[in-house]
C-alpha cells in the first residue's frame, strides 16, 4: 500500500471572492435594457407610440388570436408591459415587475406555440425575454435600484422573487383559460 500525499488547496482569499458590486453592476444592463424594451412594447400598444398599434388596433389583434374583449386585453398587456418594463429600470417593487413581464410572455408564447424555436415566427426571443425577467425576479434588482431603499425590499429575498413567479404563472393561466 503506497501513500500519496496531497497538496492542501489553499483557501479562497477574500481578493479571490468576486466583488458584490460586480453582481449589482451586472443587473443593471440587463434591467435597463429589458425595461426599457418592455415598457416601449407596452407604449407601442396603449399609445400607438414608436410606430405601434395603439390600443384598438392591439385590440384587434388579440380578438384574431382568440382572446374575448381585445381591447381589455390590450390594455392589460399593454400596461403589464409599460409599468413593469418602467418597474424593472427604475428597480421599484422588482419582483412584481418581473413577474409582470414573465405573465404576459408566458401568453405570447401560448399563441405563438407552434411557429418553431427560430425567428422570425419561432419562440427565441419571447423565451430569452421571460428568462431574463424571471432571473430579475428570483435575484431581486441589485443595489442600484430604488427597492434597495426600501426597507422590506432591501434584502430581496428569493422568497419574495418564487412568489411573484408563481403569481404570474397563475394569472397568465387565468388569461389563457379566459381565452379558451
Amino acid at each position: 500500500m503506497t501513500s500519496t500525499s496531497r497538496t492542501p488547496t489553499p483557501p479562497a482569499t477574500v481578493r479571490d471572492a468576486p466583488s458584490p458590486h460586480a453582481y449589482d453592476v451586472g443587473l443593471l444592463p440587463l434591467r435597463l435594457v429589458l425595461g426599457l424594451t418592455m415598457a416601449a412594447h407596452g407604449a407601442q400598444k396603449l399609445f400607438g407610440w414608436f410606430g405601434g398599434p395603439g390600443i384598438h388596433r392591439t385590440g384587434q389583434a388579440f380578438e384574431l388570436s382568440g382572446y374575448p374583449h381585445g381591447e381589455a386585453m390590450a390594455l392589460l398587456s399593454g400596461l403589464s408591459e409599460t409599468l413593469g418594463g418602467l418597474g424593472l429600470v427604475l428597480g421599484l417593487l422588482t419582483p412584481l415587475a418581473g413577474a409582470a413581464i414573465v405573465g404576459t410572455m408566458i401568453n405570447v408564447i401560448a399563441v405563438k406555440w407552434g411557429g418553431g424555436f427560430f425567428a422570425p415566427q419561432g419562440l427565441e426571443y419571447e423565451v430569452l425575454i421571460l428568462a431574463a425577467a424571471a432571473t430579475l425576479t428570483l435575484t431581486g434588482p441589485g443595489r442600484y435600484a430604488l427597492d434597495h431603499f426600501i426597507p422590506g425590499l432591501r434584502a430581496h429575498r428569493l422568497v419574495y422573487g418564487a412568489a411573484a413567479l408563481v403569481l404570474a404563472a397563475v394569472a397568465a393561466a387565468v388569461v389563457l383559460v379566459i381565452r379558451g
